[in-house]
């Protein structure tokens, strides 16, 4: 049985469980005949003003410190991102950064490459 790619990440690696079709790569839950067109998608700009999308490379332009950690996010940090659409604490980019692992970052604080 074939499944239709995520409307999000537009993986074809979906599966089914019960009456909900979830993708593993960015957990999209939805259920079949859902048009992502009804959903109210927020454009997510950089520093520059510049649209982000999701797998987007992205730099930091400023030092951040790591809340609760001694360490830095150092500037020019190259990261790929993923979008986070229901940011309600402003931190709307999820990526991975080599040497400190998952993090979610302000997009304010990034520019495109």
């Amino acid at each position: 049985m074939s499944f239709p790619n995520c409307p999000q990440c537009q993986s074809e690696y979906t599966y089914q469980d019960g009456e909900l079709l979830i993708c593993p790569e960015c957990s999209h839950e939805w259920k079949e005949g859902d048009s992502l067109i009804s959903e109210v998608q927020e454009i997510i700009k950089d520093a520059n003003g510049n649209v982000l999308a999701d797998g987007d490379s992205v730099t930091v332009i400023k030092d951040l410190k790591i809340k609760g950690s001694s360490s830095v996010v150092k500037v020019g940090t190259k990261v790929k991102i993923r979008l986070i659409s229901d940011a309600s604490d402003g931190h709307n980019i999820d990526c991975k950064i080599d040497g400190i692992g998952q993090m979610k970052l302000k997009s304010e604080f990034v520019k495109k490459v």
